[in-house]
C-alpha cells in the first residue's frame, strides 16, 4: 500500500487512444493518480469532469492527471468521447497497480461483499515520491483540493 513519503510504485499501463503510460517516464512532472471504480457511472463521471475542468491549471502547475480503473481502453475511449474528457485514462485490467497502491479492497454494498476499487488519489512529486494520499474520496470539490496540494508542492 503506497503511503505518503514512499516511492510511488512504478507502472506501465495501456492508455486511452492507444499506447501506454509509464509513471517513471513522466519525471520530473508531478503526477496525480486518481483511482476510480468504473467509467460512465455518476460519481466517476463527475470526478473525471471536475479534473477535466481544471486540467489547464494542473498543467500550468507542472502536473499530469491520470485516472486509473479496470475498464478496457475501448471503454475509456468511449467515456472520453462521450464527455469530452481531458485527462489520461489508464487501464489496469488485472488490478496489479490497484493492488500495489492499496486501492483494490473488499467493498460492502447492500449487504453484498465484493472486491472493487476504492476511490482514492495520490499526488506523486517530481522525484517519484508519494507526496499526499486521499482515501475514500468524496467527489464534489476533490479535484480542486488536489490542485491546491499540487500548487503547494
Amino acid at each position: 500500500m503506497a503511503q505518503t513519503g514512499d516511492m510511488a510504485p512504478d507502472f506501465t499501463l495501456p492508455r486511452d487512444g492507444g499506447g501506454e503510460v509509464t509513471l517513471a517516464a513522466l519525471k520530473p512532472s508531478k503526477v496525480v493518480l486518481y483511482f476510480y471504480p468504473r467509467d460512465d457511472t455518476p460519481g466517476c463521471t463527475t470526478e473525471a469532469l471536475e479534473f477535466t475542468a481544471l486540467i489547464a491549471e494542473f498543467e500550468a502547475a507542472g502536473a499530469k492527471v491520470i485516472g486509473i480503473s479496470k475498464d478496457t481502453v475501448a471503454k475509456h475511449d468511449k467515456f472520453i468521447t462521450k464527455h469530452d474528457l481531458g485527462v489520461i485514462l489508464a487501464s489496469d485490467a488485472d488490478s496489479d497497480v490497484c493492488e500495489r497502491y492499496g486501492v483494490w479492497v473488499e467493498k460492502n454494498m447492500y449487504g453484498k461483499t465484493s472486491m472493487g476499487i476504492e476511490r482514492a488519489s495520490f499526488l506523486v512529486d517530481g522525484e517519484g515520491r508519494v507526496a499526499q494520499v486521499w482515501r475514500k474520496v468524496k467527489v464534489a470539490g476533490h479535484a480542486a483540493e488536489v490542485l491546491d496540494a499540487v500548487r503547494a508542492l
